[in-house]
């Protein structure tokens, strides 16, 4: 018969696609005769966090974005899970969230904490927060369990269980809370064959949640896995931290990259059976491919032929790579470039690369038409002013056709974070909210409201003469005097390096909310990382 398993979402309005994670859960329980719903919280307004209020979904009305009748719900969050709750009548809660979102996790748990209880219902938790800091999830009184690493075999294993009524305390990957408070911790099983899953049930999702501004229109886009985990070992991002854990606990590699034909079978499925018109490649390095590969996916892409979006590395490009994936339908990409400094850059981020190459590789797609945009952190342990303004002058020199700067995010499972927690700057049972509204870490020579000032103006800075820059840093100062010359540099600022609304806006992705273009990539190129 199987049980029925119920999974929140935890997520602001209009936030990222899909979780890809959250399609292949329900497809293996599935195949082994459960049946799962998902409560997603990415249409609400629920009073909690930035842009709780809906106010960043709004802003896609703006011109030049029509979302139609695509958008926030009317219905009161409370009263929907509720209801959900009493019809669905599950057996099982999972909740899955990135780190900024867990708290919002807890108060989705808080409020039907009286259904879990009159109806005993376990509680388990999951994620890469879970993976880093199992021990600040299960603190928490409505959690029962916490997964640490990879959810698949575990997930299973335990509905198999508690399908039969049999203790669940060893299940591998979890730390299991026993009723007398006691934790037991369960070692980590082998990692999951990428190329051994069924395909993505993306049937569980509304269909609203595939629609997204991209390349200067709302497309129906779907996420895609081609690799899980990245090769590099960037200290901001929870990667090398992955690497460490499987590697100690398995022995094996995190990174791992899926066939090809899986690949295509999942493309497949999206265009034909969903009418997907776009597909975001979800990789952290799309390009960590070698040359053979890369022909095999351009090969096989030629049936597909819908536009694509990428995020890759300067080092992985070349003339010859990108202009491959031109021809078969690369519509727009993304640049992590992260900080100016080429010494900074590599002492605290472990990013090699020559400032001389950064320009070069980033010349490629401007010279093919390719549209792309460059993601750029402040705000790290050690970092100052004057290190910010290098990144200001490389993104200088470099004709993107958009420039992100983002407060650095202190996750846990990154190498900073354990760097910035040694300095002082956090302490361990400190939760990050990347999308809080100043920095978490008081840096003594950069404090939050010079972040905040260099993030709000830093469009200002890439793309005005410096003769200018005097008035931007006046615009810098979050007073009624900056917010006015703020203003009236922002529309210049548009007027001038905008397209616009009836030309070809090529994935300026929201230019009612500039400098902060795309959240998207605040969350999902730095958090969903994780």
């Amino acid at each position: 018969m199987g049980i029925k398993v119920l999974f929140i979402y935890p997520n602001n309005p209009g936030m990222i696609l899909p979780p890809p994670s959250l399609a292949l859960f329900s497809a293996l329980l599935k195949k082994h005769g459960h049946k799962m719903e998902i409560f997603d919280l990415s249409f609400y307004s629920t009073d909690h966090g930035i842009d709780s209020d809906g106010s960043r979904m709004e802003n896609l009305n703006v011109v030049p974005y029509d979302m139609g009748s695509k958008g926030l719900k009317k219905s009161n969050w409370k009263l929907d899970i509720i209801n959900q709750l009493k019809r669905f009548r599950p057996d099982l809660i999972a909740i899955t969230s990135t780190e900024d979102m867990w708290e919002l996790g807890i108060y989705v748990l808080n409020e039907i904490k009286e259904f879990k209880i009159k109806n005993n219902i376990p509680v388990i938790a999951g994620g890469v927060f879970s993976t880093f800091a199992p021990d600040l999830c299960i603190k928490y009184p409505y959690v029962d369990m916490v997964c640490v690493g990879e959810g698949e075999n575990a997930l299973v294993s335990l509905c198999k269980k508690i399908e039969k009524g049999e203790d669940y305390s060893n299940v591998t990957n979890l730390w299991v809370k026993g009723k007398n408070g006691k934790i037991t911790k369960n070692k980590i099983s082998e990692l999951v064959d990428v190329n051994n899953t069924p395909m993505l049930d993306i049937s569980i999702f509304e269909e609203d949640r595939f629609y997204r501004p991209m390349a200067g229109k709302i497309w129906k886009i779907a996420p895609v896995e081609t690799h899980r985990g990245c090769p590099f070992t960037c200290a901001f991002c929870n990667s090398p931290d992955q690497q460490t854990l499987y590697k100690k606990e398995t022995g094996s590699s995190f990174f791992r990259k899926r066939k090809m034909q899986k690949v295509y079978e999942d493309l497949k499925y999206f265009k034909e059976e969903f009418a997907i018109e776009y597909n975001f490649f979800w990789a952290d390095t799309f390009l960590a491919w070698n040359s053979k590969e890369l022909d095999e996916f351009c090969e096989m892409y030629k049936d597909i032929r819908l536009p694509f979006w990428i995020q890759t590395r300067p080092e992985t490009v070349s003339e010859e790579k990108l202009k491959k994936l031109q021809k078969v339908g690369l519509n727009r990409m993304a640049f992590g470039i992260e900080h100016g400094n080429e010494e900074f850059r590599k002492k605290m981020l472990d990013r090699r690369w020559k400032n001389k190459d950064i320009i070069e590789a980033t010349s490629i797609p401007k010279k093919l038409g390719i549209q792309f945009s460059v993601n750029n952190i402040t705000g790290f342990p050690n970092e100052t002013r004057k290190l910010a303004f290098d990144t200001i002058e490389l993104n200088r020199h470099i004709d993107s056709d958009n420039q992100n700067i983002y407060s650095f995010a202190p996750f846990h499972g990154t190498p900073l974070r354990t760097v910035a927690e040694k300095m002082g700057l956090i302490s361990h049972n400190t939760i990050t909210k990347c999308l809080t509204n100043k920095p978490q870490l008081i840096l003594p020579e950069y404090p939050p409201e010079e972040i905040e000032g260099i993030k709000r103006c830093f469009p200002l800075y890439v793309k005005f003469p410096k003769n200018r820059w005097m008035d931007i840093e006046k615009a810098e100062k979050l007073d009624k005097e900056g917010n006015k010359i703020y203003e009236n540099l922002r529309l210049e600022h548009i007027e001038k390096y905008f397209p616009k609304p009836e030309e070809d806006l090529a994935g300026k992705e929201d230019i009612s909310r500039m400098p902060d273009v795309s959240d998207d990539v605040k969350r999902g190129f730095v958090d969903e990382l994780n």
